[in-house]
């Protein structure tokens, strides 16, 4: 874990109270699913925000202005900096063997940013995920045309129906094969999405959840798996299918 200064490259808007935020790397390894810990300046915690996307020069990452804290983020500018510690939390294993060639990634809200990185990652290694990604509706919608320039077939489930599936990521599923899934987003969703994947699929599950320390001091963001208490931010946020108590 490292704690650095990142220069703000450039910061956006992309949808409707979503914004695209480019920030300097030096290069650090990085894996999809893992994330950032932001310092704010004037707030006591620190912000966690996963990776999007890097490569050796930059890292991307989106977030919603949903609090003080993330309405404050819009308002840095390019050529400023940003106090960051990263890299946090397991990620994904991208080399498991249980993947397989059809994999299904499935992304919602806050949840679709880690899975393009996990979808870049998967595609080079050989798979061709279907993508499957939920909205609140077609003004919160972003990076799917990013996804299909992956080469990815990608479907759409908006709540209200104004794009794509009227409905949930999990009606854009029931009749799908695949070999393996990987899914992000709020619990009720990650929730359905274990009650509608058969039970011999394999799947891994990233969480939402507050974190005081971002990398496991405070054990505030502990849960109970089928092996014992870990810790979102450290064990986490990633968890195996097989060991999650619902």
């Amino acid at each position: 874990m490292k704690n650095r200064k990142a220069e703000i490259i450039s910061n956006r808007q992309i949808a409707e109270n979503t914004y695209e935020m480019i920030l300097s790397h030096d290069g650090t390894e990085l894996k999809p699913g893992q994330f950032i810990n932001i310092k704010l300046e004037g707030f006591f915690l620190r912000r966690p925000i996963s990776i999007c996307d890097w490569d050796e020069k930059t890292i991307t990452i989106i977030y919603k202005t949903v609090g003080r804290g993330t309405e404050a983020m819009k308002r840095y500018v390019s050529g400023g900096s940003i106090d960051i510690l990263l890299p946090l939390g397991n990620g994904y294993d991208v080399s498991d063997e249980r993947i397989g060639q059809k994999p299904i990634v499935v992304g919602g809200g806050a949840g679709v940013p880690p899975m393009f990185g996990l979808c870049r990652e998967l595609v080079a290694r050989g798979s061709k995920p279907l993508v499957v990604l939920g909205f609140r509706s077609s003004k919160e919608m972003f990076y799917i045309e990013k996804f299909r320039e992956l080469g990815l077939e990608v479907a759409v489930a908006t709540e209200d129906g104004s794009y794509g599936v009227k409905g949930f990521v999990t009606d854009v599923l029931s009749d799908s094969e695949c070999t393996s899934f990987f899914t992000c987003g709020p619990e009720g969703m990650l929730k359905a999405m274990d009650s509608t994947m058969g039970r011999g699929i394999s799947g891994w599950f990233s969480f939402e959840e507050r974190m005081g320390c971002g990398f496991g001091a405070c054990m505030g963001c502990s849960c109970e798996t089928r092996y014992g208490s870990k810790r979102i931010c450290k064990e986490g946020p990633v968890l195996e299918r097989e060991e999650i108590i619902w």
